[in-house]
C-alpha cells in the first residue's frame, strides 16, 4: 500500500526479508528430513532480490540447499512446479507476492498435488489450503493503512511520513493439509 504525491511515496510494506530465515527455520522444524527447498518468488517484483539474498544464507546455516524457481506470471507455475519436481525438492517457500496471492488456490493446489509441503508469505494461502503461513498480516497493515489516510487527510504530507514495515506477524497452520501431507506438527510450533 503506498500513497505517492508529487514525487513522495508513503505507505505500508509488506516486504520483510529477514523474516525468510524464520520461515526457512519453521519449515524444517515440520520437515526435519529437509534437504533442498525449492523457493518460488517472482523476478518481476523487485523487493525478491532482497528476500533471495537472506534466503541463501539462512538455508547456509540450516544445512539445506536452495532451488530458485522463477514465476513471473500464472503461465509459468506449472513449468515451475514441473522444476521442483525434477530437482527432487522436498519442501517449498513461496515468497509473498501480488501476483502469487492472486493465484493462491492454484499455487496451493500445485503444492498439494506434488505433496510439496509449502510455507507462505501469507496468510490467504493457509485459507486456499496451503501448509502453513508466516508472515505479516495484511489485516493489520490495512488497519495501519487507516491512520496513514486520516494524517494525510489531515493535512501532512507524504514525505514527512516514513514508509513503514511490517510489526505484526502471524503463525498460521493448515492441520488438515498437514495430515494430507503425513506431518506431524511438532509442539513446538503448535505453542
Amino acid at each position: 500500500m503506498a500513497y505517492w504525491a508529487g514525487g513522495n511515496v508513503t505507505g505500508l510494506s509488506i516486504l520483510a526479508p529477514e523474516i525468510v530465515g524464520k520461515q526457512l527455520e519453521l519449515l524444517k522444524e515440520v520437515v526435519p528430513r529437509t534437504l533442498r527447498v525449492s523457493v518460488l518468488w517472482n523476478p518481476s517484483n523487485l523487493g525478491h532480490e532482497l528476500v533471495l539474498a537472506e534466503a541463501k544464507v539462512a538455508a547456509h546455516s540450516l544445512g539445506v540447499r536452495l532451488q530458485t524457481v522463477e514465476a513471473r506470471g500464472p503461465d509459468n507455475f506449472a513449468s515451475a512446479f514441473a522444476a521442483m519436481t525434477r530437482e527432487r525438492a522436498s519442501a517449498l517457500l513461496v515468497v509473498a507476492d501480488g501476483m502469487f496471492l492472486l493465484h493462491r488456490t492454484r499455487i496451493a493446489g500445485l503444492a498439494a498435488r506434488r505433496r510439496l509441503p509449502a510455507i507462505y508469505g501469507l496468510r490467504e494461502f493457509v485459507d486456499a489450503g496451503g501448509l502453513m503461513v508466516y508472515g505479516a498480516s495484511l489485516r493489520e497493515n490495512f488497519r495501519r493503512a487507516a491512520t496513514y489516510v486520516d494524517k494525510i487527510f489531515k493535512g501532512a504530507k507524504p514525505a514527512d511520513l516514513p514508509v513503514e514495515q511490517p510489526t505484526k506477524f502471524e503463525l498460521v497452520i493448515n492441520r488438515r493439509t498437514a495430515k494430507t501431507l503425513g506431518l506431524t506438527i511438532p509442539p513446538t510450533i503448535l505453542l
